[in-house]
């Protein structure tokens, strides 16, 4: 049986603390970003989401009106400019994903 080469002491196992992974962060901010800081911070990124994001949610609101006071003919136009805004929405957020992999892949 081949004899391995020498062995080097390591520091014993320490579960109670995270191991440590040369080159890795296990923290990207160095606060925490509460609720309102990262909405505000999305939207400076990609800000025709919440556009798209409340175009749904009016065109939806007064489609459900209309529908509630008898007019049809206006609630269908709203429920097909939902439709657009909703597309409109997915649309900005895949833009918003490939300029967001656009400009990871350039470099900061």
């Amino acid at each position: 049986m081949a004899n391995p080469g020498p062995m080097t002491p390591q520091a014993p196992f320490e579960p109670s603390q995270p191991p440590v992974i040369e080159g890795f962060s296990p923290s990207v901010f160095s606060n925490p970003e509460g609720f309102k800081e990262k909405f505000i911070r999305k939207t400076r990124e990609n800000p025709m989401v919440p556009i798209g994001c409340l175009g749904t949610a009016a065109a939806l609101t007064y489609g459900l009106y209309c529908f509630h006071r008898g007019q049809s003919q206006r609630s269908q136009l709203m429920m097909r400019t939902r439709i657009a805004a909703q597309g409109f929405t997915v649309a900005a957020i895949l833009v918003g994903l490939a300029m967001s992999a656009l400009k990871s892949k350039s470099g900061p």
